[in-house]
């Protein structure tokens, strides 16, 4: 059996988007949308300190367990982010999904596709964990449509596990999203 393994490519490219690996550079319009307030609602609370989220993004670059995304569209113009992290065995959490207001309305569910296609066909993962809080109706909604079956609730989040099966079923089921396999971009393939 294959061990999961995370790795940062340099980028990814689906039909429509890219997503493309962080870099410090980024720090600006990552923080421009953690403090968005029509998006921020149901994310853990950002410090509007630049700086911080420069030593942030530094981190992240040492950091072997997880990778950080900038949703692109094709012109390369900046529309969200993305994360995938927590490996546990052969499950992989995601999130740090935000997408801007200029995202075209096919870019959630394309960038999800290309995450779980990237997760378990590049990286060997066979499942996912993650979160959503309550108040996040969209979103979980979303995920449930994908598969995702809830495991635990709090008062304020909700807690969510989707198989092997759901995932690879949505792949097709949304194939329209993402008609071709992704192309992963590694700095000496580029």
């Amino acid at each position: 059996m294959k061990v999961p393994f995370i790795m940062k490519p340099k980028c990814i490219i689906g039909n429509k988007l890219i997503l493309r690996n962080v870099e410090v550079s980024d720090a600006e319009f990552i923080l421009k949308l953690r403090l968005d307030s029509n998006k921020n609602k149901f994310l853990n609370s950002t410090s509007n300190d630049l700086e911080q989220q420069i030593q942030y993004l530094k981190t992240y670059e040492q950091d072997n367990n997880s990778v950080y995304f900038i949703i692109e569209d094709k012109e390369h113009g900046d529309i969200g982010t993305i994360r995938l992290y927590d490996p546990q065995e052969n499950s992989f959490c995601w999130g740090s999904w935000i997408l801007s207001q200029s995202a075209q309305n096919y870019a959630a569910i394309e960038s999800a596709l290309i995450l779980y296609s990237f997760a378990l066909d590049y990286l060997g993962f066979k499942k996912s964990h993650f979160d959503v809080r309550q108040e996040n109706t969209k979103v979980w909604n979303f995920h449930e449509r994908f598969g995702a079956k809830l495991i635990n609730e709090t008062e304020i989040d909700r807690f969510y596990e989707i198989s092997e099966t759901s995932i690879s079923e949505s792949l097709e089921r949304y194939k329209k999203f993402l008609p071709q396999k992704i192309h992963v971009k590694n700095a000496e393939n580029s």
